[in-house]
């Protein structure tokens, strides 16, 4: 089958769902299929042979976040001529009520299409006000997946409609096994972030005001901070006596975020909201690493209600630090967690996920021929 996927989001960023259409994609590749990715991208950006770039990205509030967005004509031609060249069987926008390449794909194209809607969110006035103009875009759906229950409901009560459910994946034989980073985590125990440090709702803050106290309490206890955000920003925020017991490595590359997973006694998500699944902690649970996590919809249901990790109350630094202290002390809780872990993360592995998606395809695809440039614009 030949398959075209739409990645809304600028692949040279890390993110969930460049993450998700990554996986899907190698793991197509290894069912046999031929598959293609139009994504934003520098055009010099170093890019994966099955990448396409449709021009540089632009920063756009979305979500709680800052989203890096292609929408324009030269984003639009090259979409359109992707789409021509391409000769899909099926093609698999991601996030099509994103102002972004998904818009642009629908609009452009006639034939079987998917869509895989990943964010929840309670309320959100751009995209009621967007509703209309977005409509001609996504009648032409054909089939609708949604990553979690809340994205589900996000898209049922604000676009209407409904989808299959079919969750994030994870390769977890990637995770599985690392050589721990040098030193760490130590004898006084490792405490682990890795998430965008300057967004509020990945929880950085809670978990600094955790160790402010666990730090004074623990006087070899380390924190292991992984991800994208102005070191110096970070640093600011700790106390001077604790600072050097707080290590950033910044944007890491793939192999050494691995090694970060396995370089901690616990790993903490203190995500305030905005978690439509939890990847982050598909990957935790794949390294076998004790999780703490702060309990939203989402990270409980990934965790199995705490049987797979820990759960604090959201936003709430004071437990988040009496219950990491229980964890620090109790070696044989966080081997249970881990084991916990390791066997409920294997529902999410990509052999599985992806299997579920081409069942999708087919379903879609049948005998209707291959995916071609719409006649009709919006």
């Amino acid at each position: 089958m030949r398959i075209g996927i739409v990645c809304p989001y600028t692949w040279d960023v890390p993110g969930g769902v460049q993450s998700h259409v990554r996986d899907l994609t190698e793991a197509l590749l290894a069912f046999g299929h031929e598959v293609s990715v139009i994504a934003p991208a520098d055009d010099d950006a170093p890019l994966p042979p099955y990448v396409v770039s449709a021009g540089r990205a632009v920063p756009v509030p979305y979500n709680g976040s800052v989203a890096r967005l292609s929408f324009g004509f030269l984003s639009a031609s090259r979409v359109r001529r992707w789409i021509r060249e391409g000769r899909f069987d099926v093609l698999h926008v991601h996030e099509p009520a994103s102002p972004s390449l998904g818009v642009l794909a629908c609009w452009a194209a006639d034939g079987p299409i998917v869509a895989t809607f990943h964010a929840s969110f309670e309320r959100s006035r751009a995209l009621s006000a967007a509703g209309p103009i977005l409509q001609s875009a996504l009648e032409k759906i054909t089939a609708r997946i949604a990553v979690s229950e809340k994205a589900r409901k996000t898209l049922v009560e604000h676009l209407g409609g409904d989808a299959v459910l079919i969750p994030n994946g994870v390769t977890t034989e990637r995770y599985a096994m690392a050589t721990p980073l040098h030193g760490w985590p130590g004898d006084d125990g490792a405490l682990g972030f890795l998430g965008r440090m300057d967004e509020q709702r990945k929880g950085l803050p809670v978990l600094l005001r955790a160790f402010e106290t666990l730090g004074r309490e623990r006087p070899g206890l380390r924190l292991l901070l992984a991800g994208p955000g102005d070191a110096d920003e970070i640093r600011a925020k700790i106390s001077p006596e604790l600072r050097e017991r707080v290590v950033n490595l910044g944007l890491v590359s793939e192999a050494d975020k691995v090694r970060a997973l396995h370089s901690v006694d616990v790993f903490v998500a203190p995500n305030t909201g905005g978690e439509s699944f939890g990847i982050v902690l598909a990957e935790a649970m794949s390294a076998g690493a004790p999780i703490l996590a702060s309990d939203i919809p989402a990270f409980n249901r990934v965790l199995l209600g705490g049987r797979a990790g820990a759960l604090f109350p959201v936003g709430d630094a004071a437990a988040l630090a009496a219950a990491a202290a229980e964890l620090l002390d109790d070696a044989p809780r966080r081997k249970q967690l881990s084991d916990e872990a390791r066997a409920a993360v294997r529902a999410y592995d990509w052999s599985t996920v992806a299997r579920d998606v081409v069942r999708v395809y087919e379903t879609v695809a049948g005998d209707t021929g291959v995916v071609e440039i719409s006649q009709s614009r919006p």
